[in-house]
């Protein structure tokens, strides 16, 4: 089985770290999904780009 890439560090294996499920706002906290971190913007609007869509938990394997 190949080893996951790391989403924080595009080309390098997940070590299993942790890093990519912190809170962007409290680094000590994991995040909840709270949306806190997107309300910071003067924009008309905010995006968050989707790259990928699993939509098995065969491709959550790969």
């Amino acid at each position: 089985m190949e080893p996951k890439e790391c989403v924080l560090r595009p080309g390098e294996p997940c070590t299993d770290c942790g890093e990519c499920e912190m809170c962007d706002l409290e680094p000590n906290k994991v995040c909840d999904n709270c949306m806190r971190c997107l309300k910071f913007s003067d924009a008309d609007y905010l995006a968050i780009e989707i790259d990928e869509i699993i939509e098995g938990e065969e491709e959550i394997e790969k």
